[in-house]
């Protein structure tokens, strides 16, 4: 229960961890897991002091055993390895300090560690972490590689030599950071996000070189998944060799099998490029060659032709066909107006014969009442009534008699 205090009745700060140690020692003993981040036996000492981490959660805490308990287990636990312990909450009320009594120290085996390792695999890859449209494609040629690596490590050297091996003119940024142990995790996160924020960098590469499960256990930390798949830049993992598949492979945007691996997917080949570019440059002159051969082949088969060996040779021909069909229009035509201009004569003739007056000049007249009608028969006229007497030298009048 709360102890009843108020401004003017406080706890002392003694009595406040007198009373937390207390709650404490109420708790009872509980399975804890941990890495080991430090650990001390001193020659002749009873007991043994470690130091047990939670690296998702960066959170240690004080643990003592004594030397028969930690015997049990000291051929196969040191530093960095992961334990489940059996311990009881322990407060030393002079410092104010939590503390863990164990009582026994098991090592997490590899196939539980396996296991873990699969149960988290599954739940990332539930999640989308692992999808293949996540993926982002690799430049052709960058510019500036981030590389994040042991220092000194052989890992660093595989892949700058290698690098440089292939594209001379090739830049890297290196993080150096503990690549196994309690500090590995995040380090190597903080290194990754500081080559992501870095915009001058076009790929990062995190490498590490072989080692059993323990040692690679880092790279499958489910904190590490997660920076590099929020990574923008593109991510390469080469940790360990061929048989190794820490979670960072499933995670990354390309997965190489060694270091040197890495560089050599990342880096192109000057030497590789320009064999290509020569056999491109061969193939492209190949195709202009036969397209000309070709097109020359062509006009040498089009110039053979008669019709362009000889241009004129075909205009005479020609020629000659549109003299004979002209004459021979003209011809025609000649004809035509003859024939025309003989039946116009007789036409004529025949109207000039017909015409009244024709008639007239026969001696023949055409009589006109005044109002014009022609008289046709004597009962037409009366005594006396003028008439229009129409000749063929023209006209007169006369009048009618009995």
């Amino acid at each position: 229960m709360a102890a009843n205090t108020t401004p003017e009745a406080p706890l002392p700060v003694g009595e406040v961890s007198r009373l937390i140690g207390g709650w404490i020692d109420r708790l009872g003993a509980v399975w804890v897991e941990g890495q080991i981040t430090q650990l001390s036996r001193r020659p002749g000492a009873g007991v043994v002091f470690l130091t047990l981490r939670d690296p998702s959660y960066d959170i240690s805490v004080s643990v003592t055993c004594y030397r028969q308990v930690f015997d049990t287990v000291a051929d196969v636990v040191g530093e960095g390895a992961r334990v489940v312990v059996l311990a009881k909450p322990e407060w030393y009320a002079p410092r104010g300090q939590l503390s863990l009594r164990a009582a026994e120290i098991r090592p997490v085996g590899v196939g539980e560690l396996l296991a873990r390792l699969e149960r988290l695999k599954k739940a990332l890859a539930a999640e989308g972490l692992f999808a293949p449209e996540r993926k982002k494609p690799l430049p052709f040629l960058p510019q500036l590689i981030g590389l994040v690596c042991g220092r000194a490590s052989a890992a660093e050297r595989d892949v700058l030599e290698n690098a440089r091996h292939r594209w001379p003119a090739v830049r890297f940024e290196v993080r150096n950071v503990p690549v196994q142990g309690v500090h590995a995790v995040p380090q190597v996160v903080q290194a990754v996000k500081e080559l992501d924020e870095t915009d001058e960098v076009d790929v990062i590469i995190v490498a590490r070189g072989g080692g059993s499960v323990e040692d690679l256990l880092p790279f499958s930390d489910e904190q590490l998944v997660r920076a590099v798949a929020a990574c923008r830049t593109p991510v390469v993992s080469a940790i360990g060799h061929e048989p190794d598949n820490p979670l960072l492979d499933h995670v990354a945007d390309l997965r190489a099998s060694t270091p040197t691996d890495a560089a050599k997917k990342v880096v192109p080949d000057v030497g590789e490029e320009f064999e290509r570019v020569r056999m491109l440059r061969d193939r492209a002159r190949r195709c202009v060659r036969a397209f000309v051969e070709r097109e020359e082949r062509g006009l040498a088969h089009a110039l053979a032709r008669p019709s362009i060996e000889d241009p004129h040779r075909m205009v005479d021909e020609r020629a000659e066909q549109v003299a004979s069909l002209a004459e021979r229009g003209r011809r025609t035509l000649g004809h035509l107006l003859d024939r025309a201009d003989s039946e116009l004569t007789h036409t004529h003739a025949r109207v000039v014969a017909l015409s009244p007056a024709a008639t007239l000049r026969r001696g023949y007249a055409v009589l006109q009442k005044a109002d014009g009608h022609v008289v046709r028969g004597p009962d037409e006229v009366s005594d006396g009534e003028s008439l229009r007497a129409r000749v063929a030298d023209g006209e007169f009048t006369v009048k009618v008699g009995e």
